[in-house]
């Protein structure tokens, strides 16, 4: 027996009966799974075409459309069945009476076949959760266990998944005497086939980097890899960056990245792009970039599913609101400037689904001695939440 089942074994039916009924979120979360409906069954034209639909029409219309894809993903014998549990239901008309109380054959039989199908379904998806729950631990396993701890530098990494194993990489090692490597790589698309990309692109660049002669060499290599045994439409975006205990020098290779945001004197610099994204291009040419942190500037990289992260409008939180929001914690340490940001995006998606992976990777440079506030003229700027400058206008509720 598997350990998902024995779990469930050991609460009773009417635990859970009572427990289901208490629900304080309930009726949200139903809200929330109508809605993940739509999103997966319906296109993009469908949706298109119930917005201008009225009420009435669109009452028929949805269903339809949502039963009919339903259908379409059915196997081919579970197919025949749902046909055969709706003639049974909705046509036949035999009936059995046992005293007061009068049977529909027809409607028994039809409920029956629907059960029948419904526990099909569900065990293929415990089946597939289950395995997706050991893939996940094996990821959870391959991530660094802990921030690092780095001399003169503060380090803050975060990455959320949007479904139960994700295509992002945060990861870091030691890559030589005194210096620390740390990426941020984003693979298209989402789910299994992301996370085990992921992997590989995880195993390659932690058996290459501390070998490499120079990081845009590295960016070489990687690619080369990529390219020859990559799959079609498939591809990864990386940021790799290094530093050493003593200076504020980043170096740093962007393959088809969102180029890092530099936090400095108020204000919030976009580094330049780097080449092209990893297997994409054949041969194709990196460079090794450089950024020099004065005491107390921040490094900011991110995945495209931040900025990308939408409300229940369909808005995206988008590269603009970001930005703002970096000005306003420029001055936060970083593990409280990425909570913040976090809080940000929930109150801004709030019950929306989450559609894209997020990922977060901030340094700040630090030296021993006090250095880290010294661009701040208020000693204690580091420690506090900075006031809402204009909520009303940016869509974001201000942080608890």
């Amino acid at each position: 027996m598997s350990s998902s089942n024995h779990t469930e074994h050991q609460t009773g039916f009417r635990e859970t009966l009572k427990s289901d009924i208490r629900q304080r979120d309930l009726s949200k979360t139903m809200r929330q799974d109508y809605r993940e409906v739509r999103e997966f069954f319906l296109t993009d034209a469908q949706r298109d075409e119930l917005q201008r639909m009225n009420w009435f029409k669109k009452m028929f219309v949805l269903p339809f459309w949502l039963f009919r894809a339903m259908y379409m993903r059915l196997t081919p014998a579970r197919r025949l069945l749902l046909l055969a549990g709706i003639v049974f239901t909705v046509f036949t008309r035999a009936s059995v009476n046992a005293g007061d109380v009068t049977i529909s054959n027809g409607h028994l039989i039809g409920g029956l076949i629907f059960l029948f199908i419904l526990l099909m379904e569900l065990k293929d998806k415990i089946v597939a959760r289950d395995e997706l729950q050991a893939g996940r631990a094996v990821q959870t396993a391959l991530m660094p266990p802990e921030v690092p701890e780095f001399d003169d530098w503060e380090i803050w990494t975060h990455t959320c998944p949007a479904n139960d194993v994700g295509g992002d990489l945060v990861d870091y090692l030691p890559v030589g005497p005194d210096r620390l490597g740390l990426s941020l790589g984003d693979v298209a698309g989402k789910g299994l086939g992301a996370a085990l990309f992921m992997a590989k692109l995880q195993a390659t660049l932690r058996a290459l980097a501390p070998s490499r002669s120079t990081i845009d060499s590295l960016g070489l290599e990687l690619n080369g890899i990529f390219e020859r045994d990559g799959i079609p439409n498939r591809f990864a975006s990386l940021v790799y960056l290094e530093i050493a205990p003593g200076s504020g020098a980043v170096q740093f290779l962007n393959a088809g990245h969102m180029p890092p945001l530099h936090l400095h004197d108020g204000v919030v610099d976009e580094l330049p792009r780097g080449g092209p994204a990893l297997g994409i291009v054949a041969r194709a040419e990196y460079t090794t970039q450089n950024v020099t942190l004065k005491p107390g500037d921040t490094l900011c990289v991110y995945s495209d599913g931040l900025t990308e992260a939408r409300n229940m409008a369909g808005e995206f939180f988008g590269e603009e609101r970001f930005r703002k929001l970096l000005g306003q914690v420029a001055t936060l340490d970083p593990a409280k400037m990425g909570n913040h940001i976090l809080q940000r995006i929930r109150r801004f998606t709030d019950e929306a689904s989450q559609h894209d992976d997020i990922s977060l990777l901030i340094l700040r440079y630090a030296p021993s001695g006090g250095g880290a506030s010294a661009g701040n003229s208020d000693a204690t700027a580091g420690n506090s939440i900075p006031a809402e400058e204009d909520t009303a206008t940016d869509g974001i509720a201000p942080a608890s």
